[in-house]
């Protein structure tokens, strides 16, 4: 029926009923950097990877909080951004860039 208006799919991210892709997907890619970073962090033999991940990942969930619409995607951001930079930390205790 054309005239019952379509109600907006709520999800997570997109609390406000409005379509996010750009923030939606800046908020997911520094979440996946920092817990990889984190992850990465721990080992202590995947000082370099845990190093690069850990340097990208900083500046993006920086990014995407300054950018974020929804308290969803700053969630995400948080986390991120506290991965990366407790991953890079690690890392770089572990021997940072050196081979």
């Amino acid at each position: 029926m054309p005239q019952v208006a379509r109600r907006p799919r709520i999800t997570m991210l997109n609390n406000d009923g409005e379509r996010h892709p750009k923030e939606n997907s800046l908020a997911v890619i520094s979440f996946v950097l920092g817990v990889v970073a984190f992850g990465l962090g721990l080992v202590v033999a995947a000082h370099l990877p845990a190093t690069l991940i850990g340097l990208v990942g900083f500046p993006i969930a920086l990014y995407s909080q300054m950018v974020s619409v929804t308290t969803g995607q700053r969630w995400l951001n948080v986390i991120g951004m506290i991965g990366s930079f407790v991953g890079l930390g690690l890392a770089i205790g572990n021997g940072g860039f050196s081979y």
